[in-house]
């Protein structure tokens, strides 16, 4: 009887962690990497290649920046549940307009000014309408929590730019947001533009590019995919 008392002892740990591989959430380990401007962010993991970084984001898929901004890499004492195999979880379905027809657009909220001001400016229609849909989905009173008001939610300093007294304007909202997107379109990528239009220009000069930040970076992809881009 004892060796069969002894097998019980020792097989009773290899059962517990068998079945906690069932009964419990399995966790990761990730890293925060710490950016010469003083944010963080945390990823799964983190690869050099050459000059160029990437972070393998924790909510899926990656993006690359220069080395160069990131100044260390320390571990996350948070872990994270781990990705289950067979499981996939999918954003909800992004509306996208290439393809709907003329009429169809035409009976959008402020069409007209909005296909006024990107003939004007020699910008796709469906661009600018994909914008105002993420920014403020046609909403003309909508500030945000930054001070962004109106259709393009306009930032007071953008607003002073281009001369609008009035950022809950319709028409003045959706002229200085197109102007605006024309001249970040004239320095840079769309993709980049669009980034531009969110975080600022300062900061895609600062990062070479799309910022590290999943919030810009779904912010341009939503855009893009609306556009039919």
């Amino acid at each position: 009887m004892i060796p069969v008392r002894l097998s019980f002892f020792v097989l009773r740990p290899l059962f517990f962690v068998f079945c906690s591989s069932f009964f419990f959430p399995v966790t990761a380990h990730a890293d925060i990497l710490v950016f010469k401007s003083g944010q963080t962010m945390s990823v799964r993991s983190y690869r050099i290649d050459g000059d160029t970084a990437t972070a393998m984001l924790l909510a899926g898929g990656e993006v690359s920046f220069p080395a160069a901004m990131v100044t260390r890499v320390d571990p996350d004492e948070v872990p994270y549940p781990a990705p289950v195999a067979d499981a996939h979880v999918e954003a909800p379905p992004v509306p996208v307009v290439e393809g709907v027809a003329d009429a169809t657009l035409a009976a959008r909220p402020f069409a007209d000014l909005i296909s006024s001001a990107a003939a004007t400016y020699n910008l796709d229609p469906r661009l600018i309408h994909a914008l105002i849909e993420q920014e403020s989905n046609y909403a003309a009173r909508a500030r945000s929590k930054k001070g962004a008001r109106g259709l393009m939610q306009l930032m007071p300093a953008t607003a002073r730019q281009y001369g609008v007294s009035n950022s809950y304007d319709p028409k003045s909202n959706i002229e200085a947001g197109v102007r605006h997107l024309k001249d970040l379109l004239s320095r840079l990528e769309l993709p980049n533009a669009l980034a531009a239009y969110n975080a600022g220009e300062a900061t895609i000069r600062r990062y070479g590019g799309l910022p590290p930040f999943p919030e810009t970076q779904n912010y341009v992809r939503r855009i893009l995919q609306r556009a039919g881009r």
